[in-house]
């Protein structure tokens, strides 16, 4: 049986004469266009994320304005990427691929993110918005366009007038569309009316079936029906269709916290973490912990070692008792994550940085094919990488290192625990291009008092966040 986004697809892809009909889509992806361009006017995006490119009205206008980017361009329907091909052949830096935006399988982060016209067609917008912006890097701009109230009054009143329900889908306000931006940065959306002048009310429902825009959830009216609409659209004068166009333009915030991971287990992660929290007076997350049934869990550790109230200390996404990978641990417990589930807490947003402590390493298994890699690419948060002082450590972190840049992370620096060996630090230095932000030495007994001293030897929030800009 055929789904929903099965027949957009087809009816999509079965559209002929989409470029010569499309006037309205061909307007509103240069105005986006060209609202993109006054946001990257100083630093050109690297890469792109295009979502229901169509047959490439706002592609071309990307590559047009940022010439040197890495485009991907997504749609659910085939025929559409085929045409995007034709358009723009051998483009080196452009990948076409089939995407469902509501399940976005591709590997973020993104500089920019966009998508023209194709917003009126995702089911769940909150959701979706939100996993869009996952894939957005710290600072990114996701940039949209969509129908809006009051597009089609003409049509609705014709509709209205003969009698017969109108098909026509109910669009969002500005106001809707506001509140469901996500909840990692902010956003404005303003309202455009594009009127257009089809040459009959005729050649309006054969362009709408030109492009594939007519709505698939809905009983088309009958031929009788039809023509009793065509007669009451028909007017003394030409005849006009209104458009109202939302163009909302979102930034994520800028470096909300950092991602704790390490070269190993029991490296000093949550120690690191408590201390990071004390000196910046951030707050705490651990998205998923295991281990439970041993001991007590690492956020009531940081919340006892940083001496936190409990609203700076954040849920974890999952808990387990098993002392194994998270994977692991969710099998036992006969249960599995769903990596899409875990997104940043809300309060990321706010002023107050968050400290993210991972499980065990970068290669941790999290659910088949996902590891926390996947993880901190998806949080998309310059990461703080723990790892002992003693010998072994040059190789563990250079390979740590190594990992994280080849995804596309950030390595806001290194973080050494143990007695210090200078040649090992230098080492890690020099061949792994990184700062050493501490070196924690061996106290003891480790309380909150401990805690505050080698908070004391870590840079400022402020200092950190100039040193990654």
């Amino acid at each position: 049986m055929m789904t929903s986004k099965d027949r957009i697809a087809t009816r999509f892809g079965a559209a002929r004469g989409y470029d010569q009909a499309a006037r309205i889509q061909r307007i509103a992806a240069t105005e986006l266009a060209r609202r993109i361009a006054t946001r990257h006017a100083d630093a050109p995006p690297a890469r792109i994320l295009e979502v229901g490119c169509g047959t490439g009205f706002l592609t071309r206008e990307l590559r047009r304005l940022f010439p040197t980017a890495h485009i991907t361009a997504t749609d659910i329907a085939p025929a559409m990427l085929d045409r995007v091909a034709r358009h723009m052949p051998d483009d080196a830096r452009l990948v076409l691929r089939r995407m469902d935006a509501e399940a976005p399988d591709v590997k973020g982060p993104f500089d920019l993110i966009c998508s023209s016209m194709a917003m009126q067609w995702f089911p769940d917008r909150t959701r979706t918005l939100r996993a869009l912006a996952n894939l957005l890097a710290p600072g990114g701009l996701m940039a949209m366009s969509t129908l809006c109230t009051g597009s089609f009054r003409q049509w609705r009143e014709a509709y209205a007038q003969a009698g017969v329900t109108c098909p026509t889908p109910d669009y969002p306000g500005a106001d809707q569309l506001q509140a469901e931006w996500p909840a990692c940065g902010a956003g404005q959306w303003q309202d455009a009316e594009i009127v257009d002048t089809p040459v009959s009310p005729l050649a309006f429902v054969q362009e709408l079936r030109a492009i594939g825009a007519t709505h698939v959830e809905h009983p088309p009216a009958t031929g009788a029906q039809l023509r009793r609409v065509l007669a009451a659209a028909e007017t003394d004068g030409p005849f006009a269709i209104s458009y109202h166009v939302g163009y909302g333009l979102f930034r994520r915030a800028t470096w909300p916290g950092v991602f704790v991971t390490g070269t190993d287990t029991d490296v000093g992660k949550t120690v690191t973490s408590a201390a990071l929290v004390r000196a910046w007076n951030a707050s705490y997350w651990k998205p998923l912990q295991s281990g439970t049934d041993d001991a007590p869990s690492d956020s009531t550790g940081v919340q006892h070692l940083a001496g936190l109230e409990p609203a700076r200390i954040h849920p974890p996404a999952a808990t387990f008792g098993a002392s194994l990978s998270p994977e692991d641990a969710a099998s036992v417990a006969h249960t599995r994550i769903d990596p899409a589930t875990i997104a940043l807490p809300h309060h990321a947003a706010t002023n107050r940085p968050l400290v993210v402590e991972g499980a065990g390493g970068v290669f941790v298994p999290i659910a088949e094919n996902y590891l926390m890699i996947d993880l901190m690419v998806r949080l998309a948060l310059p990461v703080v990488l723990v790892a002992r002082s003693q010998l072994g450590t040059i190789n563990h972190t250079l390979l740590s290192l190594a990992a994280l840049r080849a995804r596309g992370l950030h390595v806001a620096g290194v973080i050494l625990n143990g007695a210090p060996e200078p040649h090992g630090r230098s080492a890690i230095e020099r061949h792994g291009q990184v700062r050493i932000l501490a070196e924690f030495p061996p106290i003891t007994p480790m309380g909150p008092e401990a805690v505050a001293q080698l908070a004391a030897r870590l840079p400022t929030w402020d200092q950190m966040t100039r040193d990654m800009s």
